[in-house]
C-alpha cells in the first residue's frame, strides 16, 4: 500500500475497482485505487486506503487490471511500419539489403504518416514508452507525430560508416560533430517526455572511430546510447574478421560499453561477452520474437539474468516483427525460453511482466516510469479480463502474458493524459491516418522496387 504525496488537492483521475499490477516488485492489489494528479502518479493502494474524493474524472475499471503502460526498449517505427511485410522467409543480411531499397528513397511526409500509423498502433497495444532506433532516417517527422500523440519516447539519431549504410558517411560524422545542436533542440521537449540518444547502427556499419567519437559525445552532452549488439552469427564472424574479437568483447575493449547503454537483441552472446556486458553495466533490449523470424538465435537469458545484467522486453520493429504487440512479445519470451532451457519453470510469469514494463524502462534508461508508485509518471493502461479468451482468470499474472491480446487494452494514459478511452484513440481521425499511410507506402514501394 502506498499513500498520496503530501499537500495534494482533489486528483485529476481516479481509476477506481481494477486488479492493481504495480510492478517494480509490488503486490497486487484487488479493488484498488490509482489515482492521478497532473503528470504524475499521485496514490496507489486499496480502495479505503487511497482518497479519490473529488476527482475531475473517475474511471471504473471492475474487471480489468490497471497497471504501467509497457516500456518497449527496442524498435523502429516509421521506417518498419513501411517496411511490414514487404519480404518474409528470408534471413537477416537479405532482408536488411532489401530493406535498404526503400530507405533509401523515404521522404519526409511518408514518414510522418508511418510514425502516425505506429505511434497509434502503440496507443492501442498499451506502449506508453518506447526507445526508437533512428538505423539510417530522418529523425523530425516522428517529432511532429508525437506533437499529436504524444507518448514518451527516446529517440536515437543512427550513425554509420560502411556496409549497407555507407552512403550515410558524410552526414553521420557531421552530425556527429555537432550533436551538441540536437541535444539543445529536441532533448528533454515535450515537458521532458521526448529526449535523443546516439545510435551507431552495429559492428559491421560503423567502425573503431566512430564508436570512439559516439562515447565521446554521449560522455560530453550526458544522452544515451542505443546500438544493435551480437545480432546473429554472421555479426560474429564479421567482427572476429575486422577486428579480431566478438562484438561484445570488442566494444568494451574500446571503451564503449557502459550503463548508459542500451544493447539490442544480443542472441549471440558466449561467457566473455556476457561477462564484458555485466562489467560495465550495459543493458539489454531483449527481442525474442524477431530474433526467431529472422534466425538469428536466442539470447542466452539465464546466464544473463544470473550475471545481474539489466535485461527488458522489446518487439523491435514491425518489419521483422510484424507488430507492435507486448503482449505477443511476453507470452513468445515465455515459451521459447521454457523450450530452450528445458526447464518449465524458468521465467515466471511476474518476470515476464516486470521485463515488459519496470526492466523494460530500466534498460532504456527511462527511471521515471515502469511503475505505478507516488511521484512516477503517469503511465497508465486498463486492461480488459472480462473476454472469452481469458475466462476464467485463476491468476492475473498468467492471464496478462498467456492468454490477453492487444486489443484487450481499453484505456491508455500517457504523463496524465489519456491519449485512449474505451478503444477510441482521442483527437485522432486514425481512418484517414491509415489511407493516408497506405496511399504513400504503396508509392514508395513503387519508386524502390518498380
Amino acid at each position: 500500500m502506498s499513500t498520496p504525496l503530501p499537500g495534494r488537492a482533489a486528483p485529476d483521475i481516479a481509476i477506481v475497482n481494477g486488479t492493481v499490477m504495480p510492478m517494480g516488485g509490488g503486490r497486487a492489489i484487488e479493488g484498488g485505487t490509482v489515482t492521478i494528479s497532473g503528470r504524475i502518479v499521485a496514490a496507489v493502494g486499496p480502495a479505503g486506503a487511497v482518497d479519490a474524493t473529488g476527482a475531475a474524472k473517475v474511471i471504473d475499471a471492475t474487471d480489468c487490471v490497471v497497471m504501467p503502460g509497457f516500456a518497449n526498449c527496442h524498435t523502429h517505427i516509421a521506417s518498419n511500419q513501411l517496411l511490414r511485410g514487404l519480404l518474409e522467409d528470408v534471413r537477416i543480411f537479405e532482408w536488411l539489403k532489401a530493406m535498404w531499397q526503400l530507405k533509401s528513397n523515404f521522404d519526409e511526409e511518408t514518414l510522418y504518416y508511418a510514425s502516425l500509423n505506429g505511434l497509434i498502433e502503440m496507443v492501442k497495444s498499451g506502449i506508453t514508452t518506447f526507445n526508437e532506433h533512428f538505423d539510417a532516417y530522418r529523425v523530425e517527422p516522428e517529432i511532429e507525430a508525437l506533437k499529436v500523440v504524444p507518448l514518451r519516447a527516446t529517440l536515437g539519431y543512427g550513425f554509420a560508416d560502411r556496409g549497407i549504410y555507407a552512403s550515410i558517411t558524410d552526414w553521420s560524422w557531421k552530425t556527429l560533430e555537432t550533436f551538441g545542436d540536437k541535444v539543445a533542440k529536441h532533448h528533454d521537449t515535450g515537458d521532458g517526455r521526448i529526449k535523443v540518444a546516439l545510435s551507431p547502427h552495429a559492428v559491421y556499419s560503423c567502425g573503431e572511430d566512430m564508436y570512439r567519437l559516439v562515447r565521446e559525445v554521449a560522455d560530453a552532452t550526458k544522452v544515451p546510447i542505443h546500438t544493435h549488439l551480437s545480432e546473429g552469427t554472421q555479426e560474429v564472424n564479421y567482427c572476429l574478421e575486422a577486428n579480431g574479437k566478438r562484438p561484445a568483447q570488442w566494444l568494451e575493449s574500446i571503451g564503449f560499453l557502459g550503463p548508459d547503454v542500451t544493447a539490442a537483441h544480443c542472441s549471440q552472446l558466449d561467457a566473455g561477452d556476457i561477462k564484458a556486458l555485466a562489467a560495465t553495466g550495459t543493458r539489454i533490449g531483449h527481442c525474442p520474437v524477431c530474433n526467431a523470424k529472422l534466425v538469428s538465435g536466442t539470447m542466452p537469458l539465464r546466464a544473463v539474468r544470473e550475471a545481474g545484467i539489466t535485461v527488458g522486453l522489446a518487439t523491435d520493429g514491425p518489419a521483422s516483427h510484424n507488430a507492435l504487440d507486448m503482449f505477443q512479445e511476453m507470452k513468445f519470451a515465455g515459451l521459447i525460453h521454457k523450450a530452450n532451457t528445458n526447464d518449465a519453470e524458468f521465467l515466471t510469469t511476474h518476470e515476464i511482466l516486470e521485463m515488459a514494463t519496470s526492466g523494460g524502462a530500466a534498460a532504456m534508461n527511462r527511471p521515471e516510469t515502469g511503475t505505478l508508485a507516488p511521484g512516477m509518471a503517469a503511465d497508465v493502461i486498463i486492461v480488459d479480463l472480462d473476454t472469452t479468451h481469458a475466462a476464467p482468470v485463476y491468476d492475473v499474472a498468467a492471464a496478462l502474458v498467456y492468454s490477453t491480446r492487444a486489443d484487450d487494452v481499453r484505456t491508455t494514459i500517457a504523463d496524465g493524459r489519456i491519449l485512449m478511452e474505451d478503444r477510441v484513440v482521442v483527437g485522432v481521425d486514425e481512418k484517414e491516418v491509415r489511407r493516408e499511410f497506405r496511399r504513400r507506402a504503396h508509392a514508395l514501394k513503387a519508386r524502390s522496387f518498380g
